[in-house]
């Protein structure tokens, strides 16, 4: 790389700092160790070259090579990866929103009708918000989750419901909660013929997008009330390490089963599947249910932060 393109690939990454995460050019100039001045010229000179507009045009080299290389090493179908240096959860959280919506508009952009199983939680959520109004009426998205909170309530999550405004498509709900009250209540809810229809259209979908959670104090499942802070120490004593759509798995990415699967109502997630099943997550606090996830193959999709792409190449 010669001096001019590494001068390119800086405006490229200051730009992302500046317009996706919000970050102020002093922040900027902290995480890539510059002087404020020189930060200031480095987003001036991405707006002069024409890298910005309503996204940002110049792809990070170095990202460009770790996705390649985490795809290769993981056998994934696709991966992004969003420059994330010395940036913290929040701001890798909005770089991650904005690519998320890209690979989507990519999927959402086909004129054959395509149907979508969406899963839920604040990254896809933010990613649908950044998604633009496009007029897709042939699509279908359809719930992977539950769409009934704890207290009877439609959930704040309610993300495949966004998504279907967002293109003008069909919206499918699984209707029943994330947990029944009891095994017997599972069965109830999951003999239902509309829950059987709905769980049949989600499995036959053409991509998934899930997010990857992880299993710690606090985490989403154990702040929204659905699994207690004893539950929660439990499953950590076990190994487990991440989650998706109520689906416990350990360092290894091999499922663990619990309590609480008795209880689950989401619509059943296999390893190893033939299915395009992309996985969004990104920051430290959730790499190791991201490495779980591709070690147990339970993604062949991912979109993730370039810390998180050093470390799965490094990781054994």
């Amino acid at each position: 790389m010669n001096k001019e393109e590494k001068k390119q690939e800086l405006a490229a990454r200051a730009a992302w700092m500046y317009y996706v995460a919000g970050l102020t050019q002093q922040e900027i100039a902290r995480a890539l160790g510059l002087s404020r001045q020189v930060a200031q010229r480095l987003v001036s000179s991405a707006r002069e070259m024409g890298m910005v507009s309503v996204k940002i045009e110049h792809p990070v080299t170095h990202c460009l090579r770790l996705a390649r290389e985490v795809q290769a090493k993981f056998d994934l179908k696709l991966c992004r990866v969003v420059p994330s240096a010395n940036l913290d959860d929040e701001a890798i959280q909005q770089m991650l929103a904005v690519e998320g919506a890209e690979v989507m508009s990519q999927f959402i952009s086909e004129e054959a009708p395509q149907v979508f199983g969406i899963g839920s939680g604040k990254t896809l959520r933010a990613m649908i918000d950044a998604l633009p109004w496009t007029d897709r009426p042939q699509h279908q998205c359809v719930s992977m989750i539950g769409a009934i909170a704890r207290d009877d309530s439609g959930t704040r999550y309610d993300v495949p419901l966004k998504m279907a405004e967002k293109m003008q498509g069909k919206y499918y709900f699984i209707p029943a909660p994330l947990y029944a009250d009891s095994p017997d209540d599972k069965v109830m809810w999951c003999q239902h013929q509309v829950y059987q229809r709905v769980a049949n259209r989600a499995l036959q979908a053409d991509v998934t997008f899930l997010g990857i959670g992880e299993v710690t104090p606090g985490c989403p499942l154990n702040a929204e009330g659905f699994i207690t802070d004893a539950q929660v120490e439990a499953l950590n004593q076990r190994g487990v390490v991440g989650e998706m759509l109520g689906h416990f798995f350990n360092q290894q990415g091999e499922r663990v089963y619990g309590e609480t699967d008795a209880l689950l109502t989401s619509v059943t997630l296999e390893s190893q599947t033939a299915r395009q099943i992309i996985g969004f997550a990104g920051g430290e606090r959730k790499y190791p249910a991201i490495h779980a996830a591709l070690r147990g193959g339970w993604v062949n999709g991912l979109v993730t932060d370039e810390a998180s792409a050093l470390r799965l190449l490094n990781a054994l």
